[in-house]
């Protein structure tokens, strides 16, 4: 018997997409759950990589792309950057169809600028999906949301999680198939992962023959630098120690194809209107779709996490990105991060397009709250509210505890209680 479909925040943005939109287009890393989640409304389905008719379905593509289009709609068009003709197929169909809900196009990397012809704008829907966030794969008990944070709820639960299952599922990751299985197959997802991208799909995403060994050097120094606003040259000085004739240059080439394939995503800097002059920081903090990756890169485990408290707070961090990613995607907004030349640094912004915002800070412990609470009243001060709107909340995003509001208004909330 199959594994049973796991239900997805990803869901409903679908539905909503597709009552508005020809086409969408789902991207985003490769075992995330991109097809499976669109076979959930599809009606018919074209799979690309189907070995017994990929070949036939290529050369129907070359000779008369709108036959692989024809079926009952939502059509699904699995891995279509495989022929690439057939988004330019998508397009001229739902100009001609005049209707919404007509395709869902999956794939897991990025075309090149030449292999298509139109944006689609106008007719084909973008949207990112992710690995699962701790809501989705259930260790989360969704007691705190954030859309109600947003409107001024106050927040009240207790997560189950302990520590060491805070490291486990930090190591193990948010991808479906590691979900409801052992701890053995659970914890090997990622590493298979993280091989699969070394050996083959970062050399094969533009066409770039790469050395695994450099690749794998370049993946452990971003690990090492997770949640940072590090630099090109920094990472280079960083894998010096493995690899000293890896330039800038090579770097961000190998920046650009994780990119490509949904690996990296990086975290932008937020600019807000301040009461004073003082400079904003505006470089990306690093970090991979899931943190799953940079253990796996770094070689280690829930048990080396739990005796590496550094390592696993920064790691935390980046858990608690992608989660809030997943969250705030569903209501409308996106994750930043804020950093001025006095060295003030909040470690998330969520905001909205309705230009409501909130400031998190996260850390592991409850040691940090009231410095993290300090830092987050701090930026409160120094954002001009005459030309922006006040923060709707102040949060301590935490890894234990009780999900509560402190006397001074700041909000503490463990990321096992959280959902969108």
């Amino acid at each position: 018997m199959g594994r049973k479909y796991i239900p997805r925040i990803a869901d409903m943005l679908l539905k909503d997409k597709l009552e508005t939109s020809g086409a969408v287009w789902i991207r985003g890393p490769k075992w995330c759950g991109k097809t499976w989640t669109a076979k959930q409304q599809s009606k018919s389905a074209l799979m690309m990589q189907d070995p017994d008719q990929t070949l036939n379905y290529m050369r129907t593509a070359e000779v008369k792309p709108s036959l692989l289009l024809e079926g009952e709609t939502p059509r699904l068009l699995d891995e279509w950057q495989m022929a690439p003709v057939l988004w330019d197929a998508v397009r001229y169909a739902v100009d001609n169809r005049a209707d919404t809900g007509q395709f869902i196009l999956t794939g897991s990397t990025l075309p090149l600028d030449h292999e298509v012809k139109h944006s689609g704008t106008g007719r084909i829907t973008r949207m990112l999906m992710r690995p699962m966030s701790l809501f989705e794969s259930g260790e989360s008990t969704g007691q705190v949301s954030l859309t109600e944070l947003f409107n001024g709820e106050e927040p009240f639960g207790k997560t189950n999680m302990d520590i060491e299952e805070l490291a486990f599922v930090t190591a193990r990751g948010g991808w479906p198939a590691a979900i409801g299985v052992s701890n053995k197959i659970a914890l090997a997802q990622s590493n298979q992962y993280l091989e699969a991208v070394v050996e083959t799909d970062i050399s094969e995403v533009d066409g770039v023959s790469r050395d695994p060994s450099r690749v794998r050097a370049f993946l452990k120094s971003i690990a090492r630098n997770i949640a940072s606003t590090a630099s090109l040259e920094t990472i280079r000085s960083d894998i010096k120690g493995e690899d000293e004739s890896l330039s800038t240059l090579t770097i961000r080439s190998y920046i650009n194809a994780l990119e490509r394939l949904f690996v990296m995503e990086d975290q932008p800097a937020w600019e807000p209107a301040l009461r004073s002059k003082t400079a904003i920081r505006t470089s990306p903090k690093r970090h991979f779709v899931d943190p799953s990756i940079a253990v796996a890169a770094l070689g280690t485990n829930p048990e080396g996490l739990l005796k590496d408290f550094n390592t696993f707070g920064l790691l935390f961090e980046s858990l608690c990105i992608r989660d809030l990613r997943i969250y705030s995607q569903s209501i409308g907004g996106y994750v930043y991060h804020f950093r001025d030349k006095t060295e003030l640094e909040v470690d998330a912004i969520v905001a909205l397009t309705d230009g409501r915002w909130g400031a998190i800070e996260i850390k592991l412990g409850q040691k940090q709250i009231e410095r993290a609470s300090e830092n987050l009243l701090k930026l409160k001060e120094k954002v001009d509210e005459e030309k922006m709107q006040p923060p709707s909340f102040l949060l301590v995003l935490t890894g234990n505890g009780f999900a509560i509001k402190q006397k001074n208004g700041v909000l503490v909330v463990p990321i096992g209680c959280l959902k969108n």
